[in-house]
């Protein structure tokens, strides 16, 4: 079944730089691109993304030596392949997490689940909450801080999330192999800040979270 063993192997080179081209662990760094495919970043705000191409580029190329490498079933192992490249960082990162990490490297967030809102108390007071999941996979504490950035300066989201600064850091504390709903409030003076937001709310929060001079943006 295989024909050319040479360009299998020339395929999977290419495949495995592909896929640490993609591997995002510990930061998320796909965040803020506004294109993709299949989950690689095309362009950044700042404008294109040279890794996410290349590594285009490179699983294109890989898929068509796999292709040339065998006599029969190209077309379904190049599916088999695509699956495989789809699922693969994001598994290497759950099974690192699950077994190896420590401290804030075991902490996993979903994001998906994540709001804020927010809200003025009065002329100068905006209160602020938040809803953050986080899981922790190792058998004992971990203890970060977070600080919020801005990933979309231009949006009403940064803009929201550059005011939770303020009073940052926030301190957590998650036991040992927990699962966790942090809530943050807070009340945030924006006597001195104009055109600030007076009300609204936010999901799939970004952050950082920082312990013992270590940080990872999630």
């Amino acid at each position: 079944m295989l024909k050319h063993k040479k360009f299998f192997y020339i395929s999977i080179i290419l495949f495995l730089i592909s896929v640490a081209f993609n591997f995002t662990f510990p930061n998320d760094e796909t965040l803020g691109a506004k294109f993709s495919v299949n989950n690689i970043p095309i362009t950044k705000e700042t404008g294109l993304n040279y890794v996410g191409i290349t590594s285009i580029l490179l699983l294109i190329a890989s898929f068509y030596f796999l292709s040339k490498s065998f006599k029969k079933f190209r077309v379904r192992i190049i599916l088999i392949a695509l699956f495989i490249s789809v699922i693969t960082p994001s598994f290497l990162a759950n099974a690192y997490q699950k077994t190896m990490a420590t401290d804030i490297y075991a902490v996993s967030y979903e994001r998906s689940k994540s709001r804020c809102n927010f809200e003025m108390k009065n002329e100068t007071i905006l209160h602020a909450e938040c809803e953050l999941p986080f899981k922790n996979y190792r058998n004992s504490d971990v203890l970060f801080t977070i600080d919020f950035y801005n990933k979309y300066p231009f949006e009403d989201e940064g803009a929201m999330l550059s005011l939770m600064k303020k009073n940052a850091p926030y301190k957590v504390k998650l036991g040992r192999n927990e699962s966790k709903v942090v809530k943050i409030e807070t009340d945030i003076d924006v006597s001195t800040i104009k055109n600030h937001v007076d009300s609204g709310e936010t999901t799939e929060v970004h952050m950082m979270i920082i312990s013992k001079g270590k940080s990872r943006k999630i």
